[in-house]
C-alpha cells in the first residue's frame, strides 16, 4: 500500500497545486474512509445506540433539514472569520490552520449564538444521547466543535477529550478517580457524550475525523503519529452528508486529518455529561437567553447559564481562558440554573 498518508507534506503553506499535495489529494480520494460506514435514518434511534456502544462513535443522516444546515453553516462561517482575523498567519490553536470553536472563544464555548442554540431544540439528540446515558437527566457541558481550513495538509495526532483525574496545576478539567487505583474512566458507562453536526457533506478530501472504533475502553497507550498504521490514519468518517450528526463517546481515540479540498470544513458540536458525572463548566449564555429556551432545552443548559445580574463577555479569542469573564470579572468555573435568578 501506498505510504503517502503517513508522508503527508511538512508544509502546511504548501500552494494547492504542489505535487506533493496534489498525489496526496489522489491518494485520499482513492482510499480514505471506514470501509462498511453505516450511516443511519433517523428512525433508527434504538441501532444507533447499539453502534455508538460497540465502535465508540456512530453517524445519523437527516437531523437537520435544509434550511437547519444553511443557518448552521452561515453561523459557523461568521464565527470562523472572526477567529480568523485574529489569525493572519493561520498558525490555528489545534495545530496548523484548524481551530476549535470552544477554544476560540472567551466563554469557552459559542453557546451565546443562536445557530449553537438552534441545535438544542433537536429532539432526536435529546433522544439518542438520552438513550445512550439511560435517563434524560443529563446536561451541556457545551457547545463547541471545530474547523480546519484549506492548508490543514498535517495529521492531528490521535487522543482523547477526558481523562482520570489530575491535580489543578495540570487540568482544571478533569474529575474521575479511583484511590484504590482498579477502576480508570475507560472502565465506565460512557460518562460524556459529543454530538457533531455536520453543515457541509465530509468527504475523504476536507478534512474528516478519524475515528478508531472500539478504543472507548482500551487502556493501550495511544499511538504516536510515528506509531500510527496506516489503516488507523484511513479510519476516517466519511463520506456523511450535510444535516448529519456524529455522536460520539470522547475517550474513544480520534484525530484531524488533511484539508486538501478548496473550501472550510467545520463541525460544531453539543457536548453532554451523563446525570451522575461532572467536570468543571464555564457558563456560556445569559440567563436573558437562557429564558427563550424551551423547557427541555433550559434542563440541558442549567449548569451553563450565567446569573442574571452579570453581563457575559463573549467575542474570538485564539486562547480560550480556563474561566468565563463576566462584567470584566473572573468567574468560578462551575455555574448552574439553579443560582440564576430573575431580574
Amino acid at each position: 500500500m501506498m505510504d503517502r498518508a503517513q508522508n503527508s507534506p511538512a508544509s502546511a503553506t504548501a500552494p494547492a497545486d504542489d505535487s506533493d499535495i496534489q498525489a496526496l489529494r489522489a491518494y485520499l480520494e482513492a482510499n480514505n474512509g471506514i470501509r462498511g460506514l453505516e450511516v443511519l435514518k433517523p428512525g433508527d434511534a434504538h441501532h444507533a445506540v447499539e453502534l455508538f456502544r460497540r465502535d465508540g462513535f456512530v453517524v445519523i443522516a437527516d437531523v437537520l433539514d435544509s434550511s437547519g444546515v444553511e443557518i448552521l453553516a452561515k453561523g459557523c462561517a461568521e464565527v470562523a472569520g472572526e477567529i480568523l482575523e485574529l489569525d493572519q498567519g493561520r498558525r490555528g490553536n489545534r495545530g496548523s490552520h484548524r481551530y476549535s470553536f470552544g477554544g476560540s472563544s472567551l466563554t469557552r464555548s459559542q453557546l451565546h449564538r443562536p445557530e449553537w442554540q438552534m441545535l438544542l431544540e433537536i429532539p432526536l439528540v435529546t433522544e439518542v444521547v438520552g438513550a445512550i446515558f439511560g435517563s434524560p437527566d443529563f446536561v451541556l457541558r457545551a457547545a463547541s466543535g471545530d474547523f480546519c481550513l484549506p492548508g490543514a495538509v498535517e495529521y492531528q495526532p490521535l487522543h482523547s477529550d477526558v481523562r482520570d483525574w489530575a491535580d489543578a496545576p495540570t487540568t482544571p478539567f478533569s474529575s474521575f478517580h479511583d484511590p484504590r487505583g482498579q477502576l480508570t474512566i475507560r472502565d465506565l458507562p460512557c460518562p460524556y457524550v459529543c454530538v457533531n453536526f455536520l453543515p457541509q457533506d465530509v468527504t475523504p478530501l476536507n478534512g474528516p475525523t478519524r475515528q478508531i472504533p472500539g478504543t472507548q475502553h482500551s487502556r493501550t497507550r495511544i499511538p504516536t503519529l510515528a506509531e500510527e498504521p496506516e489503516w488507523m490514519r484511513l479510519s476516517t468518517v466519511c463520506p456523511a452528508p450535510a444535516g448529519a450528526i456524529m455522536v460520539r463517546d470522547v475517550r474513544a481515540w480520534h484525530g484531524g486529518t488533511p484539508n486538501v479540498s478548496d473550501a472550510i470544513r467545520s463541525i460544531p458540536n453539543l457536548e453532554f455529561y451523563a446525570p451522575w458525572f461532572r467536570e468543571p463548566i464555564v457558563p456560556g449564555i445569559t440567563y436573558a437567553d437562557y429564558q427563550k429556551l424551551s423547557e427541555r432545552a433550559q434542563r440541558m443548559v442549567r449548569d451553563c447559564v450565567a446569573d442574571s445580574s452579570e453581563t457575559l463577555a463573549t467575542g474570538p479569542t485564539l486562547r480560550a481562558p480556563l474561566t468565563c469573564a463576566t462584567a470584566g470579572l473572573a468567574v468560578p468555573p462551575c455555574r448552574s440554573a439553579s443560582s440564576a435568578s430573575g431580574p
